[in-house]
């Protein structure tokens, strides 16, 4: 079975699929990772103050079955088949037939599709493995920055630690390459973070934008770095502006940079080489 994998149609065909069921998963992550988090800070708040902690219903990745948000009916499995159930359902729910977002479907899509071109580019190797890794948790980390403002340490901080486990076998980059990478990510940006800081006397980002970049030189190495900081920088400054030009957006108002450096990552993922030759010619 394994050897009908080593094809490249087949393996990216493969990967495609297991890409679209990721997707479904991911939209799990992204709705109740954060719900989690919140639930376990009050918690520990609670404790701190000597308080008993609100009572809630249990909430994991797995229970309870997901429901429909209007009417509260429980998605079946035939319900939830990744992108086939929401066409046949034309995006509506089954019981109450209110519309269903469609992020789900992109998601899932999204996922499909950049698991297809990473089998595409790494082929049937432990590289596969380990981008389909980083490309997953980048678009996880992604919409839950635009819903929340978060960067959650749960995905962040494995994920720099299995980019630096990668390049034990100098999977992307070397080993020195990808210590380097995750102290100068993570080092880069929580100087600007201090200097904008003392300058202005406000927080221009947050702390999980440095373990992500961090997390990404950790599996790209430092050499990708200045590629993917400009990257970032650039279209989260066209998106800002234009925002505030077009939406009206105040500029008090934050704007998460997590999505730009994940989409950064990305392209460095796929075209590292041809970037470091831009940024750090020979």
């Amino acid at each position: 079975m394994f050897e009908l994998l080593n094809t490249p149609i087949n393996l990216a065909f493969a990967c495609g699929i297991v890409g679209l069921c990721v997707g479904s998963f991911l939209n799990v992550v992204i709705h109740r990772l954060p719900k989690m988090l919140e639930r376990r800070w009050e918690a520990e708040a609670a404790e701190m103050r000597g308080e008993d902690s609100a009572a809630h219903a249990p909430l994991t990745l797995s229970t309870p079955r997901s429901r429909c948000p209007h009417c509260g009916h429980q998605i079946t499995a035939l319900e939830n088949i990744p992108l086939v159930s929401y066409l046949v359902l034309r995006g509506k729910c089954n019981h109450c037939k209110a519309a269903i977002s469609p992020r789900y479907p992109i998601i899932e899509c999204l996922s499909a599709a950049l698991s297809v071109a990473v089998a595409w580019k790494f082929g049937p190797s432990l590289a596969t493995a380990g981008a389909l890794i980083m490309v997953w948790s980048l678009i996880a980390l992604t919409f839950i920055d635009l819903d929340t403002y978060l960067l959650p340490d749960d995905i962040t901080l494995p994920l720099l630690w299995l980019g630096l486990a990668f390049n034990v076998q100098g999977v992307f980059t070397t080993l020195e390459s990808a210590v380097i990478g995750a102290m100068a990510g993570y080092l880069s940006l929580w100087s600007v973070f201090w200097l904008f800081k003392l300058v202005t006397g406000k927080e221009g980002m947050g702390y999980g934008d440095f373990k992500l970049l961090a997390a990404i030189g950790a599996f790209l190495g430092w050499q990708v770095l200045p590629a993917v900081i400009l990257l970032s920088s650039v279209v989260g400054a066209i998106v800002g502006i234009s925002l505030m030009v077009f939406a009206k957006h105040a500029r008090e108002t934050p704007i998460p940079f997590g999505p730009y450096l994940a989409a950064a990552g990305v392209i460095s993922l796929f075209s590292g080489s041809s970037l470091i030759s831009v940024f750090l010619p020979v």
